[in-house]
């Protein structure tokens, strides 16, 4: 029996020539089956209903769709905890992604609907961090949890747990949420009633949309190839070094502390240069993050882990700000439809171009095609949300007030005496001094 016919660890390990392992176990997880499910599985079907489900957001109420999803995304969860052959698990992968789908689009309608404009940055900021917790999140549960063997259920306890959270998640959404009014914002506040009616091929042909899609594509990019591969890249050139934990630090501490930050700045200067202020944070932290990002693949693991952190707090300001700019120039009433739209458009790019990462090494090598397509791409997208900027409006100058009169403060009531009122001949009024009565 061959080595490649084995298809576990266990079965490689017990082939024997006169008593001597000949067979060593070192598949590490990729290869076309990890990119199929990593990548085309999920994205075809998050993409193309993340449209649809847009639509629906623009009609429909958001908060019963936006619970619905829930629901979808925690039994595809707990479902795939029990899987036993590849097609199930690609096809719960399939489910959750038809769950997700709905999320971004229905919850960013809500929450622009709840809170102001001087606040809108921070808020989605804070909402798509949950993205990147998720994703720091993964690597202390998918190392440590499974190897504690809970139950002896190995790797499957992970998504009965996650999928138990999803599903209490789930069950908050129905209870505790509620629908909020739909309102205008941003520059829809500044147009006249009598504008024509608003397609969603007016707002997605906009030059400065599709300029704003192809920078966050390529920023999207960026950071997935850092997602798909940090933890392989770490591995393979530093394999006595356990950067579990150092990740997790990264990803869930600093970034989190990025993301705010990111928000907290753009909201405050929002009012000063108007939207144009949002597009000038995403263009300077982008720029900021690149040479540590580049650092983080070029150095050993002590300094790789500190120009992460640094990267990580500056990059990671870029996804809720997008979605706060995307909200704040599109007409109420396509308003979900867009964002599907937009992250249609963001994934295929952003999510399909790492798979190049791979041919790409085979010729310059793992850790140059890293410096190309994560490194590179931050600074690639810096550069074209910078040109954004001139796409936008500036800020929208206040209307001067209207003169309705003005108070005149010398002419005064004191010198006036009521005159009397005369009923059936009689004066009701107060008697005239005795002088005043003689003439």
């Amino acid at each position: 029996m061959q080595c490649k016919d084995a298809n576990n660890s266990e079965t490689c390990l017990a082939m024997t020539l006169n008593g001597t392992g000949y067979c060593e176990w070192n598949y590490n997880g990729l290869g076309i089956d990890y990119q199929i499910l990593a990548g085309p599985s999920f994205i075809a079907v998050f993409t193309i209903i993340g449209v649809f489900l847009g639509v629906a957001a623009d009609k429909y109420n958001r908060v019963r769709l936006l619970a619905i999803c829930s629901f979808i995304i925690a039994i595809a969860v707990i479902l795939t905890g029990s899987v036993q052959e590849y097609w199930q698990l690609v096809l719960l992968r399939m489910v959750l992604a038809f769950g997700e789908a709905g999320c971004n689009p229905m919850a960013t309608g809500i929450l622009s609907d709840i809170f102001p404009e001087e606040k809108r940055g921070l808020v989605m900021s804070i909402f798509n961090w949950g993205i990147y917790g998720g994703y720091g999140i993964a690597f202390p549960v998918g190392r440590y949890i499974t190897k504690l063997n809970f139950g002896d259920l190995g790797w499957r306890v992970c998504y009965y747990g996650a999928g138990v959270i999803a599903l209490i998640i789930a069950f908050m959404t129905v209870f505790t949420l509620r629908e909020p009014q739909r309102q205008t914002i941003g520059e829809e506040n500044n147009t006249s009633g009598d504008t024509k009616k608003v397609t969603i091929w007016n707002v997605i042909l906009q030059p400065r949309v599709i300029m704003l899609c192809l920078a966050a594509s390529i920023r999207h990019c960026g950071g997935m190839c850092f997602a798909y591969n940090c933890d392989l890249y770490y591995q393979q050139y530093f394999p006595d070094y356990d950067l579990g934990w150092a990740l997790f630090a990264v990803t869930i501490g600093i970034g989190s502390i990025g993301v705010v930050v990111g928000g907290v700045v753009s909201d405050k200067f929002v009012a000063k240069m108007g939207i144009r202020s949002r597009v000038a944070v995403l263009a300077i932290s982008q720029l900021i993050a690149t040479p540590f990002a580049f650092g983080s693949v070029f150095f050993n693991p002590l300094w790789a882990m500190i120009t992460l952190g640094i990267s990580y707090f500056f990059a990671e300001m870029w996804f809720g700000i997008v979605f706060a700019i995307l909200v704040e120039i599109v007409p109420l009433a396509v308003r979900s439809t867009t964002v599907g739209v937009f992250l249609f458009v963001m994934n295929n790019i952003g999510g399909n171009l790492p798979i190049l990462v791979d041919p790409v090494s085979k010729s310059v090598g793992y850790r140059e095609s890293l410096y190309i397509f994560y490194a590179g791409f931050y600074g690639i997208s810096s550069i074209m949300f910078f040109l954004t900027i001139f796409l936008m409006d500036g800020p929208t100058a206040s209307p001067a007030p209207k003169d309705l009169g003005h108070e005149n403060g010398i002419c005064t009531t004191a010198d006036e005496i009521p005159l009397p009122a005369i009923t059936n001949g009689k004066s009701n009024g107060p008697r005239l001094p005795s002088e005043m009565s003689k003439l």
